[in-house]
């Protein structure tokens, strides 16, 4: 998922994107244009007798072919997304009629769908449809791009790309980047990276989750592990981002088992206030601080991560507790994450809380605009490139 936020003066309020099917129409009139000129230079090098020299019947053949090459390139973007299909809040082109139309009922349905899980209620319609460019073929890996803007309190600017097979890209990539989507129309503001990433992954099938808890386990036991207090401070991604999708998958589940996506939801909306997270922590989870909410995360890892049931109010789990500090301010912890040896792998296996699968083998992540990301759904090892 890209991001791209007008906050600060030094950012443009606006994006100009050119979208694949604008590149499409250009290329077929460069095209065009390629093979009239073609033409041309053929019948000027071509004699009233129509007896050819050597070199006459050289330059014609390069122009053909030339001609040919471009005709085939604009053919091969064209069929990539050939058809087009409009919904109240997305519009799709994709390589077929079906497909297009498939994917934005199904694009609708994930938005309202995850809008309900997260908000407790279906999200206005945007003022402009969000276009989703879709690529989509049995070899490609899933992954999926989204962008917008924020500005002055309002967010806009939509533009989503998504690629895979069939079943990863409505069944994956969909739901993922359409969660960015719900996260920032509600917040109207850039939330932490582990939150936005981890709270999209949470969406993802049992086997993608699967592929993420392990690198997790991999990670602490090499000490690549991020310590709470800079996971709960970074607003860009670092530069070994994997890491981040992992733990920031893992803490956002041990948060949501616990007490519920409307609690979380009401728990990231207190810390954005202020960004005073080890205040935000205590108040909705009753840690006493982010040390002691790391240190509660990596027995549970180490546990197996095993379900968690809801629990009460946070002032039950605060009174179990020391009384924490009057300022709102607490000690940093240490900069290097504790690994968790002898961790498990999850018990029961993984736990999804929407429909949902995912997949994907081959796809490397593509190159992002300033200050975004792109999800890569595609391997265990797959890459962010910022």
């Amino acid at each position: 998922m890209v991001l791209s936020a007008a906050l600060e003066a030094k950012r443009p309020a606006a994006l100009v994107r050119k979208t694949a099917w604008q590149a499409i129409v250009e290329a077929e009139a460069v095209t065009a244009t390629i093979s009239k000129t073609a033409e041309e230079w053929s019948m000027e090098a071509r004699p009233q007798s129509r007896c050819w020299t050597h070199d006459q019947a050289r330059s014609r053949t390069r122009c053909v072919l030339l001609t040919a090459l471009m005709t085939l390139t604009a053919l091969a973007a064209r069929d990539s997304f050939a058809a087009g299909y409009r919904t109240r809040n997305f519009v799709v082109q994709a390589p077929t009629r079906a497909l297009a139309v498939e994917i934005g009922e199904s694009a609708e349905r994930w938005r309202r769908q995850l809008a309900i899980e997260w908000l407790g209620a279906e999200m206005p319609a945007w003022s402009k449809p969000c276009p989703i460019s879709a690529r989509v073929s049995p070899r490609l890996g899933a992954g999926g791009e989204t962008s917008f803007i924020f500005d002055r309190g309002q967010v806009f600017g939509w533009d989503m790309k998504v690629q895979g097979s069939r079943e990863r890209v409505l069944d994956s990539v969909l739901p993922h980047e359409i969660t960015h989507t719900v996260f920032a129309s509600h917040f109207r503001q850039p939330l932490p990276r582990w939150a936005d990433e981890g709270a999209c992954t949470t969406v993802e099938h049992a086997s993608e989750i699967g592929k993420q808890e392990r690198m997790l386990i991999r990670f602490l036991k090499t000490g690549r592990g991020i310590a709470f207090s800079d996971l709960f401070a970074m607003k860009d991604y670092p530069p070994e981002v994997m890491p981040l999708y992992s733990q920031g998958h893992s803490v956002a589940t041990y948060l949501i088992e616990r007490r519920g996506k409307h609690a979380f939801m009401r728990f990231l909306a207190d810390g954005l206030e202020d960004e005073n997270w080890p205040a935000a922590v205590r108040d909705h989870y009753g840690h006493g601080s982010l040390m002691q909410m790391q240190n509660d995360w990596l027995a549970w890892v180490k546990r197996g991560r095993p379900r968690l049931a809801l629990e009460p109010a946070p002032t039950a789990i605060a009174a179990a507790t020391p009384p924490p500090s009057t300022a709102r301010d607490v000690p940093a912890e240490p900069a290097r994450l504790a690994a968790a040896p002898g961790a498990a792998p999850r018990q029961g296996g993984p736990r999804s809380t929407s429909v949902y699968a995912a997949g994907g083998n081959t796809a490397a992540a593509a190159p992002a605009r300033e200050g975004g990301s792109v999800y890569d759904a595609s391997r265990e090892t797959g890459a962010i490139f910022r």
